[in-house]
């Protein structure tokens, strides 16, 4: 099939990195115990059709848990970046793309989403936040899926800030319809996150909005870097711009819009850099 649907393309070369894997449950509450060591599944092995997802490691991909790779901080910790990774990937890959500009005092955390069939592509399972139902702005959207992803996400941010991290200290974001779901979250949550990170994606159910935005304090001053290829034929470059223009008429003042030109639906050591700049700028320690 290629490349999947709105999944990750782009990858910087391999490097070592130091983390370790965690797993949160559908609830807030996190288990020790339940702290595991899996292996990175790669995008082909993820796209799974349901009779060939009979081996254990699979099925563990399949259950009420997101596994999640962490760069821990090596020095003390003052925030947290918490980023989602696109359709078919797994927290993996992200992880060695951040591992290259990390920072001492920031825990990055890259979980995995769920195995579900989704429809876009043929009914295959494969990690996904949410299932896809269609390209066109008019297509059924999954709002069960979304929110239950959203939650999902909500989880370890409720962890991260009963660790002494506070929300306004922790980033949200992802590529994608993992950023989708960071979007989302940013909006309908009682948070005021640090900032957030929207990289070649769109807000989901964006017609429930404003109405269902959930205000806290200073929420409108939520800075947010929305990234987007010129030529990217997966999401289009206009969902970006509509996504930007919503968040402006909400009333958030912080809103950074970036293109890059001949960048497809992937990522690129430009935007990166951006990425790096944003982090560095309101959390620099």
């Amino acid at each position: 099939m290629g490349n999947f649907l709105l999944g990750k393309t782009w990858r910087k070369s391999n490097k070592s990195i130091d983390y370790e894997e965690d797993t949160f449950s559908n609830s807030s509450n996190l288990n020790t115990n339940d702290l595991t060591t899996t292996t990175s599944l790669s995008v082909n092995a993820n796209a799974k059709s349901k009779k060939s997802l009979t081996n254990k490691k699979s099925h563990e991909y399949n259950s009420s848990k997101t596994m999640s790779v962490i760069l821990k901080p090596t020095a003390k910790q003052t925030a947290t970046v918490i980023f989602l990774h696109g359709l078919g990937d797994t927290g993996h890959g992200w992880s060695s793309v951040f591992s290259e500009f990390k920072r001492p005092h920031i825990k990055y955390i890259f979980p995995t989403a769920p195995i579900r069939p989704v429809t876009l592509n043929g009914g295959f399972e494969m990690n996904a936040w949410f299932d896809i139902l269609g390209l066109r702005p008019d297509a059924t959207q999954d709002e069960v899926g979304i929110q239950k992803s959203s939650q999902l996400l909500l989880n370890i941010v409720d962890e991260e800030i009963k660790n002494g991290i506070p929300s306004d200290r922790i980033f949200i974001g992802g590529f994608s319809q993992g950023g989708a779901t960071a979007l989302y979250t940013s909006l309908t949550s009682s948070h005021r996150f640090a900032g957030v990170i929207a990289l070649s994606t769109w807000l989901p159910l964006h017609h429930r909005f404003p109405a269902q935005l959930k205000e806290c304090e200073n929420k409108l001053t939520t800075p947010f870097i929305q990234c987007h290829g010129d030529v990217d034929p997966m999401v289009p470059l206009q969902w970006s711009e509509m996504t930007v223009k919503l968040l402006k008429t909400i009333g958030f003042s912080n809103v950074n819009f970036k293109t890059y030109r001949g960048m497809s639906h992937s990522s690129s050591p430009e935007e990166l850099d951006d990425v790096s700049d944003f982090i560095n700028k309101i959390a620099p320690a």
